[in-house]
């Protein structure tokens, strides 16, 4: 979408829960301008994701540059539209969270080199 990015993607912790996320870089503008783009996100997201939003997953909203210009209205829809395109596609489940991570090292006592008298 113009205003913004949405991500999806299912949990798979068997909490039905939606979560949300919002992000907004430093590129976008100051503080100011980010604050008032993620206070617009924040309400979008509360009025639309308990209708729409997908249960057990977790929703990200990334600010682009166009959103903070955006009529409210227009970003509404916008979100709605969204939010059913990622209802009619499958998501992909959860990913094996061991990987990608490195294994412990076993320890060993450390050796002391001989000392000669």
């Amino acid at each position: 979408m113009p205003g913004f990015v949405l991500l999806v993607r299912e949990r798979g912790d068997g909490d039905p829960a939606m979560r949300y996320g919002i992000t907004v870089t430093k590129k976008i503008g100051g503080a100011v301008i980010r604050n008032r783009m993620k206070r617009r996100f924040r309400v979008l997201a509360r009025a639309l994701l308990p209708a729409h939003g997908i249960a057990g997953a977790d929703h990200v909203l990334i600010g682009r540059e166009g959103g903070i210009e955006r009529d409210f209205t227009l970003l509404h829809a916008e979100l709605t539209k969204a939010l059913g395109k990622i209802m009619t596609r499958p998501i992909d489940p959860p990913r094996d969270s061991s990987r990608g991570k490195k294994r412990p090292v076993k320890s060993q006592a450390p050796t002391l080199p001989a000392q000669s008298q």
